[in-house]
């Protein structure tokens, strides 16, 4: 079956006196008939090369769907008299939200049910809920076309009836008032999605006020009530800056702000009572955690609590009635700093592995005498272990059961340390299955990285991934610059004029894998999405012969018609971390490594390249485009395939075994290519 060859229709966008003709801009017109045709051209396209694999996808579907308990449920926390846990049934896509009173013995009582819900929409996903605190009234928010455009339902729970009111065109954002009536909601322009307005609602008169409006259009708009039910706050963030406004959770009083916003200056405040705990990067890359009281907020009256540490980055802080536990990370590894609030000693809780994943769990009781965490590593399933703040004894509460003969002995997990072109080094994590693995640069490998808005990702545990380890490839993450992997300043290291560090880093770390025979030169592959769907059309662009084939997961590869577009959703709100075409300098540099502008007539690797028609941050025109522009313009003959979710968004399917075949899918792409000459 041949490809689709698109329409083109020359369109001129014009910046600082320069031209760029783009053929295929006419793809942005989602209302357009020819746009559905060619997206379902595609797909069939897609079909027919992959129908070799058909056989190989049901098999992972089914090796994926086997190591999943699934009749399971998560981890049960306690919160306002009732425990609250998620559960799924067998063979049922979609999630039961459940609670049983003061004891889990107590009968269960089902919130929501997604799979009675799921039945009417092709996209169902229940992305929030609150509980006013008399227990009475619950407010969820559903997403019901995967644009992450929300509506906002309640139900009465002693009734079960569900409620008249539906607010449309919201963010997930749910903040009850302790009158049980009143709850705080963001609302979200539904054109640009940005939460902009806070609004309150009346439910029992359905009356609806305007709370706060954010006019800066770089900044969104967050509302939230503190865990110890006392304060209601309102975040409005911008890439760099954040400003808090703080109001009593107990009355109708007004919003107060915590403390004005600074340019650059990033705080999170959290309340215990009359006391206020801050992280703040005032003067403190890396951030500081700081101590005040309510009236007396401003900087000049902090204490601080844990000083700035160049090698060391705060990355989340709980506070308790008798502890204050924060969550640091030192030389990439993640650890708990835990302080008495009587006199402020403290106790480090340190790594026990070599690479790993940590982070501070869901603890909505100060009150509480242990701290919930989640731990896990390449090799350690999924963990939820309580740690006792006084005795520092950890308990297990939950680990993630892998069905089958799984065995962590099986498996070894190593991290790696790469030279980048510019001398400093960068690390990877890895993983291989050890009976299968040989350090003579015979195994094939796969390579993923995500590298932007300082986003994190650590070393974690997938059952999915096995079906790889088990057929004999290594898997590597890549924790280039872009990242906060090493802290606030590998971050900074890896946006706007130093992007292509983030590209380079890459391609640095899969060379150094190949030098010390971790992996086969002509049996490499890799994977990114969204941002890393960039990083993953920049690497095609820069080096296509090291690539046997790319997964790119809704990739952002339009960089500079998307940053000069305000109309697109989430644009102005990013031009701190590309940086603002309509200077010229950043326009020059964006548009000297922006994958759409830079393909080239020249051998490139077989690629799939996935999209989801309702993406809210890549629309899914920018793949679309990409994959037409880039077949137009190579000479080899590697296929090129897109798929595109035509029911779902940036995520992907909703459903969890959906979810599965699309993995499998591209686990087939890979074990395909693998075999091939």
């Amino acid at each position: 079956m041949k490809f689709p060859i698109p329409k083109k229709a020359p369109h001129t966008l014009t910046l600082h006196n320069h031209n760029r003709i783009d053929n295929y801009f006419w793809m942005r017109d989602r209302d357009n008939p020819e746009v559905i045709a060619h997206l379902e051209a595609e797909n069939a396209y897609t079909d027919s090369i992959m129908e070799p694999t058909k056989g190989l996808q049901e098999d992972l579907f089914q090796e994926m769907k086997g190591r999943i308990k699934e009749e399971d449920s998560s981890a049960p926390y306690f919160k306002n008299g009732y425990w609250y846990y998620t559960r799924f049934e067998e063979d049922l896509e979609h999630a039961f939200y459940c609670r049983k009173k003061e004891t889990l013995e107590a009968p269960e009582e089902i919130l929501i049910n997604e799979n009675i819900e799921a039945e009417n929409h092709p996209y169902y996903e229940v992305v929030a809920f609150a509980i006013s605190k008399n227990n009475k009234i619950l407010a969820f928010t559903e997403d019901i076309s995967g644009r992450r455009l929300y509506q906002i339902r309640f139900k009465n729970l002693e009734t079960g009836e569900l409620l008249s009111h539906c607010i449309n065109d919201t963010g997930s954002d749910l903040a009850w008032l302790n009158d049980d009536h009143t709850i705080y909601y963001s609302v979200k322009d539904s054109e640009t999605l940005r939460p902009h307005i806070i609004r309150s609602i009346n439910i029992n008169t359905g009356n609806i006020v305007d709370v706060y409006e954010e006019v800066d259009d770089t900044y969104i708009v967050t509302v939230n009530r503190s865990g110890d039910f006392q304060y209601i706050f309102i975040g409005c963030h911008s890439t760099l800056t954040t400003e808090f406004r703080f109001k009593s959770a107990n009355d109708s009083s007004q919003f107060d702000v915590f403390l004005p916003r600074k340019e650059e200056h990033e705080y999170y405040p959290e309340s215990a009572g009359d006391d206020f705990f801050i992280k703040s990067n005032l003067d403190a890359k890396n951030f500081k955690i700081a101590h005040c009281k309510k009236n007396e907020r401003h900087w000049s009256s902090w204490k601080i609590i844990q000083e700035h540490n160049s090698e060391v980055l705060i990355e989340d802080f709980e506070v308790f009635n008798t502890h204050l536990v924060v969550q640091e990370k030192e030389n990439g590894l993640s650890q708990l700093k835990v302080y008495n609030r009587q006199n402020y000693s403290y106790k480090i809780i340190p790594p026990n592995e070599e690479t790993y994943t940590l982070y501070i769990g869901n603890n909505p009781e100060p009150n509480n005498d242990s701290v919930r965490i989640g731990y896990s590593s390449m090799t350690t399933p999924n963990s939820v272990i309580t740690i006792n703040l006084e005795s520092f004894e950890q308990t297990i509460i939950k680990q993630q059961e892998v069905i089958g003969d799984f065995d962590p002995e099986h498996y070894q997990s190593e991290r790696i340390w790469a030279t980048a072109s510019d001398g400093v080094k960068v690390p990877a994590s890895i993983v291989y299955k050890k009976e299968l693995f040989k350090k003579d640069g015979t195994n094939p490998i796969l390579v993923y990285a995500y590298g932007s808005y300082g986003s994190t990702v650590d070393p974690y545990f997938s059952s999915v991934r096995l079906s790889l380890l088990d057929r004999g490839f290594v898997f590597a993450i890549a924790h280039i610059r872009g990242g906060e992997y090493l802290g606030a300043q590998w971050y900074d290291e890896g946006k706007l004029l130093k992007k292509k560090n983030t590209f380079t880093d890459f391609i640095a770390v899969t060379e150094h894998l190949v030098a010390q025979k971790y992996c086969a030169i002509n049996n490499i592959f890799a994977m990114g999405g969204s941002a890393g769907g960039l990083l993953m059309g920049a690497i095609a662009n820069l080096r296509p012969k090291l690539w046997k084939a790319i997964v790119s997961q809704v990739p952002f590869v339009d960089v500079v018609s998307t940053m000069i577009d305000e109309t697109i959703p989430l644009t102005t709100g990013e031009y701190d971390e590309w940086g603002n075409p309509n200077n010229k300098d950043y326009y020059d540099y964006i548009l000297s490594y922006s994958p759409y502008d830079q393909l080239e007539g020249k051998a490139y690797p077989t690629m799939l390249v996935t999209s989801g028609l309702h993406d809210s941050q890549v629309q899914y025109w920018e793949p679309t485009k990409y994959v037409a522009k880039l077949r137009e313009l190579k000479t080899d003959q590697n296929p090129i395939l897109l798929r595109t979710n035509m029911d779902a968004g940036h995520g992907g399917s909703s459903g969890r075994f959906e979810q599965l075949r699309e993995v499998a899918e591209e686990y087939a792409f890979i074990l395909w290519m693998n075999q091939t000459k």
